[in-house]
């Protein structure tokens, strides 16, 4: 019974390693091999180029995260579409027809925030 679940046990750590073993490795070098120097330049907060001129706890604009929204949006309708088209043929026309509900759905939804002038960028 356990031994199915070897192969999400083995993805767990290879992923897990891939994640950890290169920043353990960088802050190995770093502290080893690396020279310190601090320096005000180096220390300062940077922007950019220059100094930053606002708080950092700042107000964006509703815009910024209507864009990401979208962006998932859309994402997620690719991600859905791939695993779809493999199966298509043996889906049918039930297959056929869901996706295309899914899809009237999200072009409705995209209908809408087009005409609610969220696309728009002054």
């Amino acid at each position: 019974m356990l031994e199915n679940y070897f192969s999400i046990l083995m993805f767990l750590l290879v992923g897990l390693a891939i994640g950890v073993l290169p920043m353990a490795l960088g802050w190995a070098a770093g502290t080893w091999l690396g020279v310190n120097r601090p320096d005000p330049d180096k220390l300062s907060p940077y922007e950019c180029g220059f100094e930053a001129f606002e708080d950092a706890r700042m107000k964006f604009d509703v815009r910024y995260y209507l864009v990401a929204i979208l962006f998932i949006l859309f994402d997620l309708e690719i991600a859905f579409l791939f695993p779809w088209a493999i199966v298509l043929q043996e889906l049918g026309w039930f297959g056929v027809i869901s996706m295309s509900v899914f899809l009237l759905i999200l072009v409705i939804g995209f209908i809408y925030e087009w005409m609610k002038g969220a696309l728009e960028w002054e």
